[in-house]
């Protein structure tokens, strides 16, 4: 794996996207740009709250613009809103990246949605009819995150890339 090339993190909510991008980025020594904190500094509202007040799909252009943008910029590692693999401009962005899917069972996805006020009530199984073939078309590694920690998730990544594990500490 090359550090000149971006990473794109995808998933359904509660997929882990954050914590496992990060470590992701912090072990390659790359930049993180996540959705969440992108949409909280552009727009000042989290998704949950931009979908309440304008709507799903304005929440969803602003999240495949977030990809767009990262993925134009240095290489860094972009936690994606599963939203933007519904986006044609997004999905195209993301073809120069190495993507990681990051995957669960319905019912794990659905426990971890229900632990976070900041994401929007999208049923995983609804989602995942949509989105699936999405993620499947553009994921270069695919992880279990319902049996793997992010932890686990960053060492098989690097194990993946050919490259030494990450110091535990």
């Amino acid at each position: 794996m090359k550090k000149n090339k971006p990473i794109v993190v995808i998933g359904l909510m509660g997929s882990g996207k954050t914590t496992s991008g990060r470590l992701i980025a912090e072990a390659l020594g790359m930049p993180l740009s996540d959705s969440d904190p992108y949409l909280r500094k552009k727009y000042g509202a989290s998704a949950a709250e931009i979908a309440a007040r304008e709507g799903v799909d304005v929440l969803h252009e602003r999240e495949a613009d977030h990809v767009i943008e990262a993925l134009a910029g240095e290489p860094e590692v972009v936690a994606a809103a599963a939203s933007t693999v519904d986006s044609p401009r997004a999905r195209e962005a993301m073809r120069g990246a190495l993507v990681i899917w990051l995957d669960a069972d319905d019912a794990v996805l659905a426990e971890r949605m229900r632990s976070a006020s900041h994401r929007p009530d999208f049923p995983p199984a609804v989602m995942r009819a949509q989105r699936e073939p999405h993620f499947r078309e553009l994921a270069d590694l695919r992880y279990d995150v319902g049996v793997l920690t992010p932890e686990q998730v960053r060492a098989a990544v690097l194990r993946d890339f050919g490259l030494p594990p990450a110091d535990q500490g």
